[in-house]
C-alpha cells in the first residue's frame, strides 16, 4: 500500500514539472506570455475563452505572423508585385529576399524580418499591394520576433528590436536591410545614429562613422573602381568590320499579334509615374531654345581617352562630357539648377548638381541622376553612368538613384532625330535634349568648306523664373566647353 502511495505521489510531482515547451508542440494549445512554468497552477491553466495566457489555434509548431508591407518612403502607398522569391512552404531567415515590388519611382526588394515558414502569399504577380496591408503570412516559433500579441494580426509586422521604417521616440528611422544587418552585427541601436541620407535615412557610412567614434578606429578609404589591366595583344579579339550600309532599325519589342478585339490594362509602374509628372509639367510655361554644336574636337579627344577608360573597366561615351560641361555652366547660371514652389513664391537654389539622364528601358522612361557632378571628374561620371545603365536595363534602380535630380539631359540622338521639344521634370526648371551627331559641311573662317561633326541641342526652361537671355548664355557657355574641350580645364576644380 505504501508503494502505491509513493507511486501516485511521484506521478503528481512529475505532472507539476511539465515544461510548457512540450505543450506548445500540441496542435490545439500554445502559450503566449511564458516559455517555461515549473508548477501548473489551476488558476493559470485556462483555455482561451477564460484567460489571456492560453488560446486555441490550428497552428502546428508556431504562430502565424502577418508580414505587412512597410512604408518604403517617398509618399508611396501602393506597389506592383513584380517577382516572388519564395513560395508557400519555403523556409526563410531574417533578411532573406521575399519579393521584388515596383512603385512608380523605383524597384525595391522586400526582405524578411523573421525566421520561419511561408504559409500564404497574399498577392499574385503584377497585382497591386498596399502599404500597411499583409504581404505574406509567416509561421514562426520565435515569440521574441513579435513585439506583442496584437502585432500578430493588427499592426505591421515590425519587432521592437528592428529600427527600419518605424516610429522611434516620435520620429521615423529609415535604413536599408543591409544597414540594419550591419547595425545588428555590431549591437548598434539605429535610434542612436544620426542619418545623413535623404529624409535622415541612415547610410552604411553613418554606421561606420558611429563605430569609429565609439572605438576610435580609423575607417578605410572608400573603394575606388577596380583598374582592369588590358588584355595582351595575342588575346585581343579583332573587331568586326563595320557595315557602312544603311542601318535598318531593329524593333525593341515583340510585334503585337492581332487578336480582333480591344484590350484594356491598368496604368502601372513607371508609366503611372509619367502620368503624374507630365500632368504636373503641363502647369509650367515652357519656352524653347535650340542651337548646334561642332563636336569635331571632342570626338578626337574621346578617341584618345577611350583606351585609358577601358583599362579602368569603364565605357566612355560622350554623355560624361556633356554632363560635366553642363555642371560647369550651372556654376555660372545657378538659376538653372534651382526649383520653385507650387505657388511660385520661393526659389530654392540647389547646392548639388544632380544631373538626370533620361533612359529608355523596357519598363518605360526613367530618369536616374548622377549625384554631385560639381565635384566629380569625367571618369567618375562615366563610372556612375555605367552603373546606372546596368541597373536600369535590369530594372533594379533604387529610389535614391531616381530622386533628387536638379537638372536633366535627354540623349534622344541615340535613337534618332535632331531637334526635340523636351518637357521639364518638376520641380526642376530646365532640361536639354541632345540630337544625333551628323557629318555635315560647314564653312571655316576663310570661307572654305570642311567636314564637321554636328550635334543639335534643344533646351526647355520654366519661363516664370528663367528668361531667354539666361538660357542662351548658358547654352553658349556649354557649347564652348564642348567645341573646345581643353577650355574645361580652366574651370575644373
Amino acid at each position: 500500500m505504501a508503494a502505491v502511495r509513493a507511486l501516485r505521489s511521484c506521478s503528481r510531482t512529475a505532472g507539476r514539472l511539465i515544461c510548457v515547451h512540450h505543450i506548445r508542440s500540441c496542435s490545439n494549445v500554445r502559450f503566449i506570455k511564458s516559455k517555461y512554468m515549473s508548477i501548473f497552477d489551476k488558476s493559470a491553466f485556462k483555455f482561451n475563452h477564460q484567460h489571456r495566457l492560453f488560446r486555441t489555434s490550428a497552428i502546428s509548431n508556431g504562430q502565424i505572423v502577418q508580414f505587412k508591407l512597410s512604408d518604403i518612403g517617398e509618399g508611396i502607398t501602393e506597389v506592383t508585385v513584380k517577382e516572388w522569391y519564395v513560395k508557400e512552404g519555403d523556409s526563410v531567415s531574417q533578411f532573406d529576399s521575399i519579393c521584388e515590388v515596383q512603385s512608380d519611382k523605383a524597384s525595391v526588394t522586400i526582405t524578411s524580418r523573421y525566421d520561419g515558414i511561408i504559409r500564404k502569399l497574399h498577392y499574385n504577380l503584377d497585382e497591386i499591394a498596399f502599404v500597411g496591408k499583409p504581404l505574406v503570412d509567416i509561421e514562426t516559433d520565435a515569440l521574441k520576433d513579435v513585439a506583442s500579441e496584437e502585432d500578430v494580426v493588427e499592426t505591421p509586422a515590425v519587432s521592437h528590436e528592428e529600427h527600419t521604417h518605424q516610429e522611434i521616440k516620435g520620429h521615423k528611422t529609415l535604413a536599408t536591410p543591409a544597414v540594419r544587418r550591419l547595425a545588428m552585427e555590431n549591437n548598434i541601436k539605429l535610434s542612436e545614429v544620426v542619418g545623413t541620407g535623404k529624409d535622415n535615412r541612415i547610410l552604411k557610412e553613418d554606421i561606420l562613422n558611429y563605430l569609429a567614434k565609439q572605438t576610435g578606429a580609423i575607417l578605410p578609404p572608400s573603394p575606388k573602381p577596380e583598374i582592369i589591366p588590358p588584355l595582351p595583344k595575342s588575346e585581343t579579339v579583332p573587331a568586326a568590320p563595320k557595315d557602312k550600309g544603311t542601318k535598318i532599325p531593329i524593333p525593341i519589342s515583340k510585334p503585337i499579334v492581332f487578336a480582333g478585339k480591344d484590350k484594356t490594362e491598368a496604368v502601372t509602374g513607371f508609366h503611372k509615374a509619367m502620368v503624374k509628372t507630365m500632368t504636373a509639367a503641363l502647369k509650367i510655361p515652357h519656352f524653347g531654345y535650340c542651337d548646334e554644336i561642332d563636336l569635331t574636337q571632342l570626338i578626337q579627344l574621346r578617341e584618345e581617352l577611350k583606351p585609358l577608360a577601358q583599362v579602368r573597366g569603364v565605357k566612355l561615351s560622350f554623355m560624361p562630357f556633356f554632363i560635366k560641361a553642363a555642371s560647369l555652366g550651372l556654376m555660372h547660371y545657378p538659376i538653372l539648377n534651382a526649383s520653385v514652389d507650387e505657388n511660385c513664391q520661393n526659389i530654392t537654389y540647389k547646392a548639388s548638381h544632380n544631373i538626370g539622364v533620361a533612359m529608355d528601358t523596357e519598363q518605360g522612361l526613367i530618369v536616374p541622376n548622377v549625384k554631385n557632378v560639381q565635384v566629380c571628374s569625367v571618369f567618375e561620371i562615366a563610372f556612375e553612368l555605367n552603373r546606372l545603365l546596368t541597373l536600369g536595363s535590369a530594372g533594379q534602380l533604387g529610389t535614391n538613384d531616381l530622386t533628387g535630380g536638379t537638372f536633366t539631359l535627354s540623349n534622344i540622338g541615340t535613337i534618332g532625330g535632331t531637334y526635340a521639344k523636351p518637357v521639364i521634370l518638376p520641380p526642376e526648371v530646365a532640361i536639354g535634349a541632345l540630337g544625333k551627331i551628323q557629318v555635315l559641311p560647314r564653312f571655316n573662317g576663310n570661307g572654305e568648306v570642311f567636314k564637321a561633326q554636328i550635334m543639335n541641342v534643344s533646351w526647355s526652361a520654366d519661363h516664370r523664373i528663367i528668361d531667354g537671355a539666361t538660357m542662351a548664355r548658358f547654352s553658349n557657355l556649354w557649347k564652348s566647353y564642348l567645341e573646345s574641350p581643353a577650355s574645361m580645364l580652366l574651370d575644373l576644380k
